[in-house]
């Protein structure tokens, strides 16, 4: 006999009219949240700088140059190759450096900080937080700090509104944190110092982290399990596209607080028609609202062309053992039996066999996001247009996906997983041997990193789900997503070491990412395996052959990102 969940799916449609107008609705309004993940690149971006004399420039020595301007020296100076010398109005002459000058003084040097302030080229980007705000030299880690604030609100967002979406509904948090991360997003576009600055961009973080752990669960409960595989994985299209508008508004807007509100405003249609969303049948279910959803399943029946013949009490009937459509006590049903003992954590690690299986899809989740945002924040350092290589990190994703859901579903999991992390992992190394005169090269084989990753990335949701037990199956997957915005808090400072050593970076997620992919190999397929219910079967996964393939791989699918 079906389930309710089924039952609804299949005479409603797996992918119908109504539900497709409501994923391509939600899933534009994620591209704001790969739109403001990945903003920083060019908010923060610090061009050459000198400390600034007192007085007016009237002529400039750098090396065996000699002009009126510093604009004539820009394009060949850099840091460490010697001083600029400039001639002021006031007769005297300043050897500059980045972070102090000095006076000649006959034979000597009279040394001092930059009071005066600093002069920026700005023949690229004319204003970034950085022109504006001096978060160079001794306030340099003020700047650096942006991404790291940004990421610890996206990892508080992601534990705060999954909790509250539980209790309120998914309908109240998407169309709230949509409607902040406009106002924050403009907000920030004004801020007039650092401090309101960050303190704006760390709400931003929460509410689009937020909106981005929502909408998994909105589409989830929205699709049938035929397509939510694909439904689910292109979600991360959405925000792959968010990174690609980065890239462009980037490359069209110069001065930070245009640029950012430009891209806050790219998603603001949404608003328009997002109140019309409903909530889930399955939240309402849960909630014993069946009268509401039963007017909801009859309006998605005739939407999608059919006579509405699906009945609520019908699908209560279904459900057995006190459960309700969404796992939740139904209040009409007598309560199930509690287990002996409060799960936690450890239960995780019972076995070493558990053990090593815990570690080892922590280890995907954590270098999954590590890799992602090292590929993505560090493509605009590679050399070359650096507006060019963050779209390229972008488009690289959608084939990414393409590929990672037609891999998942035909050669397994496993076989997916692992050979995606060892190709991320020997193209991080493949690059630290290309000449620094070929950046084409280093570019190829980042997006190539990216790409693997990204596939990696896109499947450890369903693949943690299909590893655990339905006892510890939110549990695992919640642990999970806690190490994977672990990785995405350490990605900026991991960008960061690229001041020691251009391929300090790409050395890190290379290692990690190779050592993950053997560990992989070693973990239980679960392609055509049926969910377990106990620790006892979970653990002999892999110890004997699929049983009831096609319910498996059903059901499976169908607690995706659920």
């Amino acid at each position: 006999m079906a389930t309710g969940v089924e039952r609804i799916f299949d005479e409603l449609g797996h992918f119908g009219r109504f539900q497709a107008c409501l994923y391509f609705g939600v899933v534009f309004q994620a591209i704001s949240c790969g739109i403001h993940y990945l903003s920083s690149v060019f908010l923060v971006e610090t061009p050459k700088f000198l400390c600034s004399p007192p007085g007016n420039i009237t002529s400039v020595l750098y090396l065996n140059q000699s002009t009126a301007s510093l604009l004539d020296v820009w394009p060949a100076y850099s840091p460490g190759a010697g001083p600029v010398v400039v001639a002021t109005d006031r007769g005297e002459l300043w050897e500059l450096s980045q972070c102090q000058r000095a006076r000649r003084l006959g034979a000597g040097l009279s040394a001092e900080g930059c009071s005066g302030g600093f002069k920026y080229d700005v023949a690229d980007k004319q204003a970034t937080i950085v022109t504006d705000w001096d978060l160079v030299c001794d306030r340099e880690w003020l700047a650096k700090l942006t991404q790291p604030t940004f990421m610890l609100g996206v990892l508080i967002g992601a534990v705060l509104f999954g909790d509250i979406a539980d209790r309120v509904g998914r309908k109240p948090v998407l169309m709230g944190t949509s409607v902040c991360q406009l106002v924050f997003g403009v907000g920030v576009a004004f801020t007039g110092n650092y401090y309101l600055f960050a303190v704006m961009r760390f709400l931003l973080a929460l509410v689009s982290s937020g909106y981005l752990v929502v909408v998994f669960v909105y589409v989830t409960e929205f699709t049938g399990h035929k397509v939510r595989t694909w439904t689910s994985m292109h979600v991360h299209a959405a925000f792959a596209v968010g990174i690609m508008v980065v890239a462009l508004v980037g490359y069209l807007v110069r001065v930070w607080w245009l640029y950012q509100l430009v891209l806050s405003l790219c998603t603001a249609p949404f608003l328009i028609y997002c109140w019309k969303f409903p909530e889930t049948p399955f939240y309402l279910m849960a909630k014993g609202r069946h009268q509401e959803t039963q007017e909801l399943l009859d309006h998605i029946a005739r939407f999608n062309g059919l006579v509405p013949t699906l009945k609520v009490s019908d699908l209560l009937e279904l459900e057995e053992d006190g459960g309700s459509l969404l796992g939740v006590k139904d209040p009409q049903k007598p309560p199930a039996v509690e287990p002996e003992h409060k799960l936690s954590i450890l239960d995780l690690f019972g076995t070493w066999r558990m053990a090593r299986r815990s570690a080892t899809c922590w280890a995907i989740w954590f270098i999954g996001s590590l890799g992602y945002y090292v590929f993505s924040l560090g493509s605009v350092s590679l050399g070359g247009n650096q507006y060019v290589n963050l779209f390229l990190a972008g488009a690289v994703e959608l084939p990414s996906y393409l590929i990672g859901c037609f891999a998942m579903d035909r050669v397994g999991r496993r076989r997916t997983c692992a050979p995606a992390l060892l190709l991320s992992g020997v193209t991080c190394m493949l690059i630290i041997a290309v000449p620094a005169d070929i950046e084409v090269l280093a570019v190829v084989l980042s997006m190539m990193g990216k790409f693997a990753v990204a596939i990696a990335f896109g499947l450890i949701y369903l693949y943690t789900c299909e590893l655990y037990p339905t006892i510890v199956r939110s549990l695992a997957v919640g642990s999970g997503s806690m190490m994977c915005r672990v990785g995405s808090v350490v990605a900026p400072f991991c960008v960061y070491l690229a001041d020691i050593w251009t391929y300090l970076p790409q050395l890190i997620v290379g290692v990690l990412a190779f050592i993950t992919g053997v560990l992989t190999m070693f973990l239980p397929e679960t392609l055509g395996q049926p969910l377990t219910t106990t620790l006892e079967e979970a653990e002999a996964l892999g110890t004997k052959p699929p049983r009831n393939a096609v319910e498996g791989l059903e059901l499976s699918q169908s607690h995706h990102k659920a």
